[in-house]
């Protein structure tokens, strides 16, 4: 089992090398010396970029939300949310400081799942059943990876949620742990997933098909 890399391990060049999987005691003075500048030109890059700070959503009747937070002393970092729009569809974002960004998943009514990267299809949509009254089975609309609430800073209120799920600060991180997403019938459990361990796992029941939120590790 590889060690927790957290946000604050990737502050320090030895954490940094250590999350890039590179042994400093192998490794030549040439190539501590490269290393060492990436790493600094790194850290004067993400001095440039803002911080997302508290998310503004407007509330939307029909609309239900649903969060999965990162608890950290008395700050609770959004790392990823859920949205059924009053259309009937349902969208997986992550929050970035980049608007343009914009990474997200998405369920069509008609049945059309795809994600999205600036404004472009990353993978190749896929056609499931439709967004009906008669939604059979399961469909998972992602496994998302690569998790660093803090310094994206997006501060979550939980009022502006129906639900919130909420981890600590050793469980996500931008190596380590995971969340899926997935659509399901009453009583259905979610598609099969590779998981070591199930740290949260949270069954929302306001939408039709159901909503399941699981975050764990795959070791």
């Amino acid at each position: 089992m590889l060690d927790f890399i957290s946000e604050d391990d990737l502050e320090t060049f030895e954490g940094w090398l250590k999350y890039q999987g590179i042994d400093k005691a192998a490794s030549s003075p040439d190539d501590i010396r490269m290393w060492q500048q990436m790493f600094d030109e790194k850290e004067a890059r993400k001095s440039t970029i803002a911080k997302v700070g508290l998310m503004k959503l407007r509330t939307t009747p029909g609309e239900h939300r649903y969060a999965v937070a990162v608890r950290e002393g008395a700050t609770l970092w959004l790392t990823l949310w859920v949205r059924h729009s009053p259309k009937g569809e349902f969208f997986v974002f992550m929050p970035r400081a980049d608007r343009a960004w914009n990474p997200h998943a998405s369920y069509h009514l008609d049945g059309t799942v795809h994600m999205k990267s600036y404004d472009r299809v990353g993978l190749t949509a896929t056609k499931q059943q439709p967004l009906t009254c008669d939604f059979k089975g399961a469909v998972s609309l992602g496994a998302f990876w690569g998790h660093g609430p803090k310094g994206v800073g997006a501060i979550c209120n939980p009022t502006d949620f129906s639900g919130v799920i909420e981890v600590s600060s050793r469980v996500l991180g931008p190596r380590d742990g995971g969340v899926t997403v997935d659509l399901v019938e009453p009583g259905c459990e979610p598609p099969a997933f590779a998981w070591t361990k199930i740290v949260r796992r949270k069954i929302f029941r306001d939408t039709v098909p159901q909503i399941i939120i699981t975050v764990g590790t795959c070791g």
